[in-house]
């Protein structure tokens, strides 16, 4: 009896199963059915409309004494601290990029071969944990001194704020081949920040030496057929009628580092976020820590975390501008 009655429930509970399994493909079939009908979508669409104003809706019926706190907690989050805060900072550059300049111009100087360092300034001071590296690299450094004797010595640090560039992720897709012969004659590259009392900004300055390129030292102004931001590309047309074949000249964009230097076409455009994303990192990092991005050293800024810090103050610089 025992095993009958384990038979029945064995049964039993796969009858559920199965009206279980058969609720869920009705179910599924009835929600494509209402999806299909017109009438029910634009009553969903009107409830949707709805739910968007409910917000609206909800400070509308609250009490007047909560009303007046909740305007009280808008005018503190609208609080002006974190403007003062950028104000200071900014204040603060100012004052820094002074006493930053004579080592800017000292590093300009080795750069471009005007001035050569002494011995004592040559010294790196390692930290004790590189002194173990040093006796490993010695023998080895006897050989390269030599073999630097052999070679013809080169004039400050060539090809310096290229390498630079193309070692940063940020830069490195940016830069492209046909660019670099151009940033090889890059000797400076500066920021200027806006004088006390001006609204908070900066400009970036990109110097180099004469080239065949640019007619000019800071800007680029390119020579004719020098504008790697721009291309040529012929097509062949066919007259439909007389069937003669003609050649067209088209002059398209072309990638380029030195878009860069291009406004964008839209004031809030996505290219407009890249470019003060770029131009901040240029101004906060690489002008100041050149030389550990050419060695190596600098530890890269997370691409997430500059996003928002980088966004954020970008917006601030604009509001107070």
């Amino acid at each position: 009896q025992s095993e009958l009655d384990q038979d029945l429930d064995d049964v039993e509970e796969v009858k559920e199963k199965e009206t279980s399994e058969e609720t869920k493909i009705k179910a599924c079939q009835l929600t494509v059915q209402m999806m299909q009908n017109p009438q029910i979508l634009a009553a969903l669409q009107e409830t949707l409309d709805g739910l968007v104003e409910t917000p609206t809706g909800y400070i509308e019926s609250l009490p007047r004494v909560v009303k007046r706190r909740v305007n009280t907690l808008k005018n503190l989050q609208c609080a002006q601290i974190e403007t003062k805060f950028y104000e200071e900072v900014h204040s603060l550059e100012r004052k820094y990029a002074v006493l930053y300049q004579p080592l800017l111009d000292k590093r300009f100087e080795i750069i471009n071969a005007i001035d050569e360092p002494t011995e004592e300034e040559c010294e790196w001071k390692s930290n004790k944990e590189d002194e173990i590296l040093e006796e490993l690299k010695e023998k080895a450094k006897i050989e390269d001194e030599k073999k630097d004797e052999e070679k013809e010595d080169p004039k400050g640090s060539p090809e310096f704020w290229l390498t630079v560039l193309k070692d940063v992720d940020l830069f490195s897709d940016m830069v492209q081949q046909h660019d670099e012969p151009i940033l090889k004659h890059l000797k400076d590259t500066k920021v200027k920040l806006s004088a006390a009392g001006q609204p908070m900004s900066f400009v970036l300055e990109f110097h180099c030496e004469p080239n065949d390129y640019f007619t000019n030292e800071c800007q680029t102004d390119w020579k004719k057929g020098k504008d790697v931001t721009l291309k040529t590309i012929k097509k062949q047309q066919k007259n439909k009628g007389s069937g003669t074949v003609r050649t067209v000249t088209n002059t398209v964009s072309s990638d380029s580092f030195f878009n860069f230097f291009a406004p964008p076409e839209a004031p809030e455009s996505g290219d407009d976020a890249q470019t003060s994303k770029i131009g901040h990192f240029l101004r906060e990092c690489i002008i100041l820590r050149s030389v550990s991005y050419l060695t190596g050293e600098a530890i890269e800024v997370d691409d997430g975390v500059y996003d928002e810090e980088g966004e954020e103050a970008d917006k601030l610089f604009k509001k107070l501008r």
